[in-house]
């Protein structure tokens, strides 16, 4: 089968896609587990796949790069007469686990979520990383400290997980302050409405890219205008390294400061008295801990799923690559050219593995 194999970590120079042994997929152990066998036709890129494919986050290698992908039931490695949580071959599902730059993927039944008749296989392979990432930030991080009607500020709301994380905001009722870059803005008022924002903070972009110069603007005063000298009672902040010491400055009392992923890179350690003159909080979340039982992820999809084919999100599938265009892919996603979800559209013949 096709896969993307990554045999040492780097630059995007050590990705490959190359036919592979099917194995690496599935063990033969797995054949005796609650696993089904994925035709994939498509997989979703995210910024964790470039963390895994630099070595920030360390995986045993070789390993098939990604963790997000959808297709069709082949085969269930339970067999057919067991308990398969209702899944069927022919099935058209998508999931959250390793190895989705493949043909084929074997993943357990308990990661798979049915895709809904009406909606195409694209949109159902958006909605899961970052779709279920931005629902718990939405929903649950925030439990009990902020509230509909506080004001709150997302960063990156042009594309990706801020993108969605904005929209969900706003239909929580919260006041939705965005940041994003210029090159991602036509009309200011068309992004707000496009973004669920109700104030946008347009920064210029890093020269030569295409990604936001988070010293272009003074992100502070603008906040502080925009909530009269009050703050944000949660911050959403995907970007890190470049906007934490932003973030710390535009809480609100007992505002809570959530950072996320490593776009800009890592945070470094500060003293936790940093938290002291707002009593403010922080946390650094993961989407694993937010679908830990499957009640939980079938929950929070269906909430996705159900906004999706509403209209009420704007959902953007920005591009969609071959796979054997991966390296071109982590390049544009890394290059932040990007005002959606970017996708590998994965070929093969079902049956063939």
């Amino acid at each position: 089968m096709k896969a993307v194999v990554v045999e040492a970590t780097g630059g995007i120079e050590v990705l490959h896609c190359k036919d592979h042994e099917a194995k690496v997929q599935g063990s033969e152990s797995s054949k005796a587990s609650k696993e089904a066998l994925i035709h994939n036709q498509y997989a979703g890129l995210n910024f964790i796949d470039t963390y895994h494919r630099s070595g920030l986050y360390p995986r045993n290698c070789p390993f098939i790069l990604g963790q997000e992908g959808g297709g069709v039931i082949l085969e269930l490695h339970n067999g057919i007469d067991a308990d398969n949580l209702g899944f069927k071959v022919g099935d058209r599902v998508v999931y959250g686990a390793f190895g989705s730059y493949a043909e084929y993927t074997s993943v357990p039944l308990e990661k798979l979520v049915p895709v809904p008749d009406d909606m195409d296989m694209k949109t159902a392979v958006a909605c899961m990383t970052q779709g279920l990432t931005a629902h718990y930030l939405s929903s649950s991080v925030a439990a009990g400290i902020a509230k509909a009607g506080d004001w709150i500020l997302v960063y990156g709301v042009g594309s990706g997980t801020g993108q969605w994380t904005s929209q969900m905001c706003k239909l929580r009722g919260y006041n939705v302050i965005g940041t994003t870059s210029k090159c991602k803005v036509n009309d200011i008022n068309n992004a707000k409405t496009a973004f669920g924002c109700d104030e946008l903070i347009v920064l210029d972009n890093v020269p030569g890219k295409s990604y936001a110069d988070y010293t272009s603007v003074d992100i502070t005063s603008n906040v502080m205008d925009i909530t009269s000298g009050k703050g944000c009672k949660l911050i959403i902040d995907g970007i890190r390294k470049d906007t934490y010491e932003i973030s710390l400055k535009c809480l609100a009392k007992r505002g809570l400061f959530v950072s996320f992923g490593n776009a800009s890179g890592a945070v470094p350690a500060f003293p936790v008295l940093r938290l002291l003159p707002q009593s403010a909080y922080m946390t650094r979340p993961k989407l694993n801990d937010y679908v830990v039982t499957r009640e939980e992820l079938l929950e929070r999809a269906k909430d996705v799923f159900t906004w999706v084919e509403e209209g009420k999100l704007n959902i953007v599938i920005d591009k969609v690559f071959d796979l054997e265009q991966v390296r071109d892919a982590h390049e544009y996603l890394e290059n932040g050219g990007s005002k959606g979800k970017v996708l590998l559209k994965i070929g093969g013949s079902i049956g063939k593995v």
